[in-house]
Order: structure tokens, then sequence, then C-alpha cells
């Protein structure tokens, strides 16, 4: 059998990262396989080696396709937006929506992966990704609104611990009151 091209191996690649930032993100890492990324990107386990040294090195790499998946996101935002206030605002209701809660696998990576994370050493590769994904997430934040790091610091953590709190009680009422809360904290409560 051939060995694929460069541009198929690339292309392999790149299925293989999209299909386990899907599948970490909605299944956390320990509740991955190696098999299951490769069948889920439509290949044989067997070229996994060709593409990642390790799980480690490919959850790492999955992590970091989802925080750019997210950074696009953002961005398209502040292009489409009439100006930063009006993304900021489509952003923060479009993070804390049930839409958000409930497809973990297109959702935040910095939401769905931080008990993962947290269980990590400290130098860990995915740790490295998770940190760097968190960074620029922050940076986006004080593009979308020029505050001071304090107050994007903890809009950040109001963000991400709604999305993980309404997870973890999803089916109940309180879920949504999680969301709702959060959003009029920091859409409605707060001046822009």
């Amino acid at each position: 059998m051939p060995r694929a091209s460069r541009a198929q191996a690339e292309t392999h690649r790149k299925e293989v990262l999209d299909a386990a930032s899907a599948l970490v993100r909605r299944e956390g890492v320990g509740g991955v396989t190696v098999p299951e990324v490769m069948a889920a990107a439509g290949l044989t386990h067997g070229g996994f080696y060709r593409h990642f040294r390790s799980k480690e090195d490919l959850v790492a790499q999955a992590c970091s396709t989802a925080c750019a998946e997210k950074e696009r996101e953002r961005a398209d935002l502040l292009e489409a937006g009439p100006d930063e206030r009006a993304a900021r605002r489509a952003f923060l209701e479009r993070y804390l929506s049930p839409a958000h809660r409930d497809t973990p696998a297109q959702g935040c990576g910095i939401a769905a992966l931080a008990g993962d994370v947290a269980r990590t050493a400290p130098d860990s590769p995915l740790r490295e990704a998770y940190r760097d994904g968190l960074r620029n997430m922050i940076d986006d934040l004080h593009r979308l609104a020029p505050e001071d790091d304090r107050d994007i610091l903890v809009e950040l953590a109001v963000m991400a611990g709604a999305v993980m709190l309404a997870r973890a009680t999803a089916g109940d009422d309180v879920s949504d009151r999680i969301l709702t809360a959060a959003r009029d904290f920091l859409v409605t409560d707060r001046p822009d």
C-alpha cells in the first residue's frame, strides 16, 4: 500500500487533532483512547505514531487546537461587531448560554479541560498548552473590554466557573440559574 503524500499526511493530522479536540472537551482526557480518536477521524490507530509521540502529546496539541478554534471565533466577533462593546456582549451571551453548556465538544477548552489540567504535573505539555490558551483568551478579553487586568481575570473566572458548574448540574434548574446569574452579572449589571 503506498504511503500518503505529505499533503495527505497533514490533512490526516488535522483530522486527528480536530477529532481529539472535540473528544477531550466532551469526555475529558481520561475518557478518550487513541483508537477512539483515530476512529473518530476516520483512520486506523496504526498511523497514530506517524503524527504524535504519545497520547500526552496528542492531548496537549488537541488542547491547543481547541483554544485556537475559540481564538478565531473571538476574532470573528471583533471583526463582525459594530464595536468592542457589542462584540463583548455577543461573546458573553454565547459563552454563558445553554447551547454552550450542552455542547462541550464544540465549547471552550478552558472550561472543559480545567479539571484535567489541574491534575497534571506543573511541567506537562497539556498544562503548557492550556496556559498558552488561557493567556490568549485573557488578551482577547482585554481587546473586547479594555479593563484592568483584575477585572478581566474576574470576568474569566466567572465565565469559566459558571459553565463548569452549569455542566455539572445540567438537567436541574440550578444549571440555568447559574448561567443566567453569570450572564446578568457580566452583561447587565456591569457598566460597559
